[in-house]
């Protein structure tokens, strides 16, 4: 229902604002129509994960589609409407689609004052890490992905953000000043943790080396309690010569100071030839509710087109859990 509310408020702002510009349009009888404005795009992936008990599932991880608004104007919109494995394959049961479910990813409304400030309301990605703005299948190297940059902090929030960037010597500064509006209370799988109160900013240098500082405070909203954080990370990612080294470490801290969860890991992508990528990583995870993991990946990847990637990857490590399983994973993802 709350993400229903949201999705009425944002319509009812994005029509008076479309009014105002279709207004103004009229009387200036320039520029591109209303209409023009409007694209479609999505991604989807489907994969395997044979596990080292003998086990194995498939399914097809998501259908997303993106529905955008940008008429070269001040006001653009932006919406990522998700239905997340509609269709699953497990050994021994058939084919199922009980765990499917349907998610608004992101859903907003950017006002572009200049390069140097933006505003945004609705819902989006929480700008915290590197991993987490771009999860989507196709935009990442690997199926499985780090526990540290989904089990410590919200994944999307529904508020207001301020953004912007600047040059800064041969690099540019890039900043995000955030702050939850609306809580979430629907819960989109039986493993998520819902989270509350949510504010927070990041701040990163682009470039050649690019690196990132992200501050968030938030409260887990469990049902019998609500546990308040503080959290710091640090990210980086550098390119060259076909090769990509990027990495995260995440530290969150309960209000008394005490230690509430960390985690990291680091990525390293080498080129092989006609398209091929060989993969490897490392990570750890540790939530005082969860206990510890640790995790290790090798693979490689094909991609011959930006928008299309094959991954073939194992995933060892300590014990099996739901939200990190292991083994021999392959996918497939396209961007379109």
């Amino acid at each position: 229902m709350r993400i229903m509310h949201l999705l009425l408020v944002a319509s009812v702002a994005l029509s008076l604002s479309i009014c105002k510009i279709a207004a103004a349009a009229d009387e200036a009888d320039t520029g591109p129509g209303f209409l023009d404005g409007f694209k479609l795009g999505g991604y989807s992936s489907a994969g395997i994960n044979l596990h080292p008990g003998g086990k194995a599932d498939a399914r097809l991880n998501e259908v997303s589609l993106f529905v955008t608004w940008d008429n070269g104007g001040r006001l653009r919109f932006f919406s990522e409407l998700e239905v997340e494995k509609p269709l699953t394959w497990y050994s021994g049961e058939g084919t199922t689609g009980r765990d499917s479910y349907f998610d608004v990813e992101r859903f907003y409304l950017d006002y572009n004052l200049s390069e140097k400030l933006n505003l945004r309301s609705g819902r989006f990605l929480t700008p915290t890490g590197r991993w987490n703005v771009v999860h989507a299948a196709p935009l990442v190297w690997t199926s499985s992905r780090p526990l540290v940059t989904s089990r410590l902090f919200p994944e999307a929030v529904n508020g207001f953000m301020v953004y912007g960037a600047a040059p800064f010597s041969d690099k540019a500064f890039e900043y995000k000043f955030f702050m939850e509006a609306v809580q979430e209370r629907h819960r989109d799988r039986d493993d998520s943790i819902p989270y509350k109160d949510s504010k927070g900013m990041r701040f990163e240098i682009t470039g050649k080396f690019n690196w990132g500082l992200s501050l968030l405070e938030t409260a887990e909203d469990l049902r019998y309690s609500a546990t308040r954080y503080r959290m710091v990370g640090l990210d980086f990612m550098v390119q060259h010569k076909g090769w990509e080294f990027s990495g995260e470490t995440l530290q969150r801290f309960y209000t008394n100071g005490h230690d509430g969860g960390s985690g990291a890991y680091l990525q390293v992508v080498a080129p092989l030839q006609d398209h091929w990528f060989a993969i490897g990583r490392v990570e750890n995870f540790n939530r005082p509710a969860e206990g510890s993991s640790e995790r290790w990946v090798v693979g490689a990847a094909w991609r011959p087109v930006p928008s299309r990637i094959l991954k073939l990857e194992y995933v060892g490590g300590d014990q099996e859990r739901l939200e990190s399983p292991k083994g021999f994973m392959a996918s497939f993802a396209i961007l379109f």
